[in-house]
């Protein structure tokens, strides 16, 4: 019987225990900032990024141009379609 006792008696301590709210952080000082400044002026990594594949595709746009007229020429020019460019 002490057994059971001492089993429920523990087991109602840890539980009270358990219970308690943690203590907040102290508030005189401010919380260490957790992000780190940007190295580029102005923080334009985000922009750069989102640019970069703008850009790559405005660049090829031109060459997937020419390459659609020259095929769209040659197939004017196999089926003698003259209303095609």
């Amino acid at each position: 019987m002490p057994g059971i006792r001492f089993a429920l008696l523990a087991s109602l301590v840890l539980s009270a225990a358990a219970c308690r709210a943690p203590e907040p952080p102290p508030t005189d000082e401010p919380p260490e900032p957790q992000a780190t400044a940007s190295t580029t002026p102005n923080g334009t990594e985000l922009r750069d990024a989102v640019q970069a594949p703008i850009q790559k595709a405005e660049a090829v746009e031109a060459q997937v141009q020419a390459a659609a007229d020259r095929t769209n020429a040659a197939e004017a020019d196999a089926t003698g379609d003259a209303s095609a460019p």
